[in-house]
C-alpha cells in the first residue's frame, strides 16, 4: 500500500489561549474531511506565553499525538520563532499560518491543489483585508516603496502565510541566517512559486501583539536586508550638499572681497548651514546605524531560539 504524503502545519503562537484549541480543531477538521488521503502533523511553536496557552497546548498533545509543540525558553521575537518552527517540520510540504484565524484555514485545500500541480511554493496574497484601513494603507505604501527600492523582487501583501515544499524547507535549514526575514527569503530564493489571493479576516479572539515598534522592526529589517538605496541616497545627498556649501562659500567670499565695506554676511547663513548639514548628518548616521545593527546581528551567529521543551517529537526529529 502506498504511503500517505504528510502535510505539516506550523503555527507560531504567543499568548493565544483563546485561539490555540479552536485553530487546531479547525485545521484537523479541514485535513481529515477534505484531505483524507494525506497524513498530517500539526506543530505549534510557543514563544514563551504567559496566559495559559502552554497548559492548553500540553492538553492537546495528550489528546492527539499528531499535535506537536515546541516551547521556547523565552520570547525570541516575531521572525526567529516562526522560522525555527518551519525548520522543525518533517512533512512533504509545510503550511505556515497564524494562530488568530486571520489566515483562513479554508485555504489549505487550495494550497495542496497547487502543490500537487507542481508548484514548490504557494504564497497567499492579501487582496483585501478586514484590518484597520489606515494600517492597510500604510502597509500598501511600505510594500510599494520597498518594491521600488529593492534589487530583489518583493511580494506585496505577503505575510508568510502559504505552503512550502520540503525541498524549500531544506533551503531554509541550510541558510544559517541568525536574523531571517522569511518574506524576503521567499522572494529572493523561492522557485516554482505561485501567488493566490485571499481576504484577511479579523482576529478571532484576543489582542494583536503587533505594535508600532514591531512593525518598525519588520520594516527596517526588510529595508536593510534587501535595499542599498539608503546608503546610496546618503552618498548622493552628501556630495550634493558639499557642492552647494562650497559654491555658497565661494559666493560669500567673492561678495565680501568685492564689497568689503558694504556686504555684511552676519551669522544667519552660518547657523542655517550648520542646522541643515547637522540634521542631514544625524539622519544618515541613524540610517547607517540600522545597516550596522543588521550586520552585527548576523555576524554574532546567535541561535534562532533556545528550546525549553518539545512534546510528541521523536528523538532527534526535526533537528537541524
Amino acid at each position: 500500500m502506498k504511503e500517505k504524503k504528510v502535510i505539516s502545519v506550523m503555527i507560531p503562537c504567543y499568548n493565544e489561549v483563546e485561539n490555540v484549541e479552536a485553530i487546531s480543531k479547525a485545521v484537523i477538521n479541514i485535513i481529515e474531511n477534505k484531505l483524507a488521503q494525506y497524513d498530517y502533523e500539526l506543530i505549534f511553536i510557543d514563544n514563551n506565553s504567559t496566559d495559559g496557552t502552554k497548559d492548553v497546548l500540553r492538553r492537546l498533545c495528550i489528546e492527539n499525538k499528531k499535535i506537536k509543540v515546541i516551547f521556547n525558553a523565552k520570547n525570541f521575537g516575531q521572525f526567529n520563532s516562526p522560522y525555527y518552527g518551519l525548520c522543525q517540520t518533517n512533512g512533504d510540504c509545510t503550511i505556515f499560518m497564524c494562530c488568530d484565524f486571520q489566515d483562513p484555514v479554508e485555504m489549505i485545500p487550495k494550497f495542496i491543489e497547487k502543490w500537487e500541480a507542481g508548484y514548490k511554493i504557494v504564497c497567499a496574497i492579501k487582496t483585501s483585508s478586514k484590518e484597520n484601513r489606515v494600517m492597510r494603507l500604510l502597509r500598501t505604501c511600505y510594500y510599494k516603496i520597498i518594491k521600488k527600492m529593492s534589487d530583489v523582487e518583493q511580494i506585496e501583501h505577503f505575510t508568510g502565510f502559504g505552503l512550502y515544499d520540503k525541498s524549500f524547507i531544506e533551503v531554509l535549514k541550510n541558510l544559517d541566517d541568525s536574523t531571517p526575514f522569511l518574506r524576503g527569503i521567499v522572494a529572493e530564493l523561492g522557485y516554482k512559486r505561485i501567488d493566490i489571493p485571499y481576504e484577511q479576516q479579523k482576529r478571532a479572539a484576543g489582542k494583536t501583539h503587533n505594535n508600532w515598534a514591531t512593525l518598525y522592526d519588520a520594516a527596517m529589517l526588510s529595508f536593510t536586508s534587501y535595499t542599498k538605496i539608503g546608503l546610496r541616497i546618503a552618498t548622493i545627498i552628501g556630495f550634493g550638499l558639499s557642492a552647494i556649501s562650497l559654491v555658497v562659500a565661494l559666493i560669500y567670499l567673492i561678495l565680501k572681497l568685492v564689497f568689503w565695506d558694504r556686504f555684511v554676511a552676519g551669522t544667519i547663513p552660518i547657523l542655517l548651514a550648520v542646522c541643515i548639514l547637522g540634521s542631514v548628518q544625524i539622519f544618515f548616521i541613524g540610517l547607517l546605524g540600522e545597516y550596522v545593527l543588521s550586520i552585527n546581528k548576523r555576524i554574532m551567529k546567535r541561535p534562532l531560539v533556545i528550546e525549553e521543551e518539545r512534546i510528541n517529537f521523536e528523538k532527534n526529529e526535526g533537528e537541524k
